[in-house]
């Protein structure tokens, strides 16, 4: 049985809202933009990012007892969300962008900060993987050890733009895309992981050949 420990939450968090994602978002508001701009929104929307991420691991319980949803499903739902995500990362294919450029907000850090909403700050991923950390322990100390793996991804993720920000203003994105489709394949082996987790806690199990 596939166990979610802190490594593998790590990973999970890493492949779904890591660098190679998160540079990318903010290479495409780095056009036209200031270097210090780009670091403020970096600020900016890690803390957010970090609130609702430490938020979502303390409440995990809540939010699924809420919705009626139980772990094996939230594994199932969660396990396949992850592949496919992983499979279109691969394939070069981003997923939950939905930037509009037609239409901006009259304040610039509230503007950017919308663009980086699905991609970063919610991310439906990271938060799927929050949610499916959390309910593998029923622990505060578990709940704490997802958030603290969730918080490093976040705070690495603002290093990097901070150091890269000048960068990104000029960047082709080329090695971006490739790390970002090598970590598909890593994402997409958690993804089936998880999937054949929520069956096993099902009571479906698979025969294993020796």
């Amino acid at each position: 049985m596939y166990v979610f420990d802190l490594s593998s939450a790590f990973i999970a968090f890493f492949a779904v809202v890591g660098p190679p994602k998160v540079l990318l978002s903010f290479a495409q508001l780095g056009t036209g933009r200031s270097t210090g701009y780009l670091r403020r929104l970096a600020l900016w929307s890690t803390l957010v990012a970090a609130v609702v991420g430490g938020v979502m691991a303390y409440t995990a319980d809540f939010v699924t007892t809420l919705f009626h949803v139980s772990d094996q499903s939230l594994q199932l739902a969660g396990g396949t969300i992850f592949f496919i995500y992983a499979v279109a990362l691969v394939l070069g294919i981003h997923l939950g962008g939905g930037n509009s450029e037609d239409e901006h907000l009259a304040n610039p850090m509230v503007d950017g900060i919308r663009a980086l909403l699905l991609p970063y700050i919610a991310s439906p991923l990271a938060m799927t993987g929050v949610l499916i950390g959390s309910l593998s322990k029923d622990t505060w100390g578990w709940h704490t050890t997802v958030a603290v793996a969730y918080l490093a991804v976040v705070a690495i993720n603002c290093v990097c733009v901070l150091l890269l920000a000048p960068l990104l203003q000029r960047s082709r994105r080329t090695s971006l895309e490739l790390l970002s489709r090598l970590l598909g394949l890593l994402l997409a082996a958690v993804g089936v992981e998880l999937f054949l987790n929520g069956l096993a806690e099902l009571g479906v199990h698979m025969a294993v050949g020796h």
